[in-house]
C-alpha cells in the first residue's frame, strides 16, 4: 500500500543516493538477536524477556538494555552483548523480501545505496555480507534524528525505514521518508509520523523508486 501524499524534496534526475535502515527494513534479525539475548542472560545471570525484546527493536540497544538492567551495568553489558552477537546472531538472520533488488534498483540507475542504521557498524556489516548484500556505504550507531548526520554527508535524497524514527531521520535531513510495515510500527503508526510512502515491503520499492525517478 502506497499513501498518495507528495515527496517532501524532489530527487536529482540521475544518479540519487538513497539510504536504508537495516533491521526489519533490509534484514529480519529477530531470529538472531533473540538467540543473543538468550545467550546474554546466561552469561549474564539476569532475566532477558527476549521476545519481548525482539518486538521492538529499532532504537539502540542500550535503550533496552536498561529495561533489564542496573544503569551502572548498561554499558558494559553493551560491550558484551556486542561482543557476543557474531556467534550469536548472524547466521540466524535472514534477509527480508526484496531487501537485494531494493538495492539493486538504486545501483541499476547508477544511484548509491547505502545503509544507515542504530545498529554497532561492525555488527551491521557482517549481516550485510553474510547475506550477500552489497551496498555502497555503511554507516552505524546513529538513531532517529542523528541518521540526518549521515543521510546529509551522503546526499541522500530519500530514507528508508520501518520505525518511526527513520520517519523522523529522514525528514530532519529533508529526504523523502519512504516506510516499509514491516516492523515494529504498522501503517498508520508510520503514517501518522509523517511518512511521505508507506509500502507493505521491500518488494514495492522497485517499482516506486523507477516511478519516482521518473517524476523527478
Amino acid at each position: 500500500m502506497a499513501s498518495t501524499t507528495p515527496p517532501a524534496q524532489s530527487a536529482p534526475s540521475t544518479a540519487p543516493t538513497v539510504g536504508f535502515d537495516l533491521d526489519m527494513t533490509l534484514i529480519d534479525s529477530r531470529p538472531g538477536i533473540r538467540a543473543c539475548y538468550v545467550a546474554l542472560a546466561e552469561r549474564t545471570g539476569t532475566y532477558v524477556d527476549a521476545d519481548l525484546a525482539v518486538s521492538r527493536l529499532g532504537p539502540p540497544l542500550v535503550e533496552e538494555l536498561v529495561n533489564w538492567f542496573p544503569a551502572e551495568r548498561v554499558a558494559e553489558t553493551a560491550e558484551l552483548y556486542r561482543a557476543m552477537y557474531p556467534e550469536y546472531a548472524i547466521t540466524p538472520t535472514l534477509a527480508l523480501p526484496g531487501a537485494r533488488d531494493a538495492i539493486a534498483a538504486v545501483q541499476a540507475r547508477g544511484g548509491r545505496a547505502i545503509v544507515v542504521t542504530a545498529k554497532y557498524e561492525p555488527n551491521a556489516k557482517l549481516h550485510l555480507a553474510h547475506l550477500g548484500i552489497e551496498p555502497d556505504a555503511v554507516i552505524g550507531d546513529l538513531w532517529a534524528e542523528q541518521k540526518a548526520l549521515a543521510l546529509r554527508e551522503h546526499g541522500a535524497s530519500v530514507y528508508v525505514g520501518d520505525h518511526t524514527g527513520d520517519v523522523r531521520g529522514a525528514r530532519t535531513a529533508g529526504a523523502v521518508s519512504v516506510a516499509v510495515a514491516t516492523g515494529p510500527c504498522d501503517a498508520a503508526e508510520l503514517e501518522e509520523a509523517g511518512a511521505d510512502t508507506v509500502l507493505t515491503d521491500l518488494t514495492e520499492f522497485p517499482r516506486w523508486f523507477s516511478d519516482y525517478c521518473s517524476d523527478n
